[in-house]
């Protein structure tokens, strides 16, 4: 698997990705909630951030990650690929690659925790309102070891 840096280019696939992926795994978010968040993404955090892809051999993204300040912003696979390890590699390279450290998870997403204490991160403080202020309690971590 091959990680890649995204191009402005590829914005539609990744925020077709996004959309799938937390329609999947963030049951606790609203219609509301994501129809609110489709075009922030679009428009503005994917500029604010550090992305990396990785794509099939069709040049289909399956998966990205965005970094920022040594934090993992985003984090997101297709549905049909989940388990597959993509986020491992992603999360591998960033660490190794992009001196990424920390992360923040919805507490409601326990998969995503779940996956980010296996890869060796600690549970190292919480907030009750995510980045937008809505109430949906972050969990903050950060890597301790990376041997995995």
């Amino acid at each position: 698997m091959q990680v890649a840096k995204v191009e402005q280019s590829d914005y539609p696939e990744l925020i077709e990705v996004w959309e799938l992926s937390v329609r999947s795994t963030h049951d606790f978010l609203s219609e509301e909630n994501i129809l609110t968040l489709k075009p922030l993404i679009l428009e503005q955090y994917f500029d604010a951030v550090d992305l990396r892809c990785i794509k099939n051999n069709h040049n289909k993204i399956l998966s990205f990650i965005g970094i920022a300040k040594h934090n993992v912003e985003m984090l997101f696979v297709l549905p049909t690929e989940i388990g597959k390890g993509l986020g491992k590699v992603l999360m591998h390279y960033a660490t190794t690659n992009l001196n990424t450290n920390k992360v923040d998870v919805n507490m409601q997403n326990t998969k995503a925790l779940h996956f980010y204490q296996k890869l060796g991160f600690k549970i190292v403080g919480r907030s009750e309102f995510d980045g937008q202020g809505n109430p949906f309690p972050l969990i903050h971590m950060t890597l301790i070891d990376i041997s995995n």
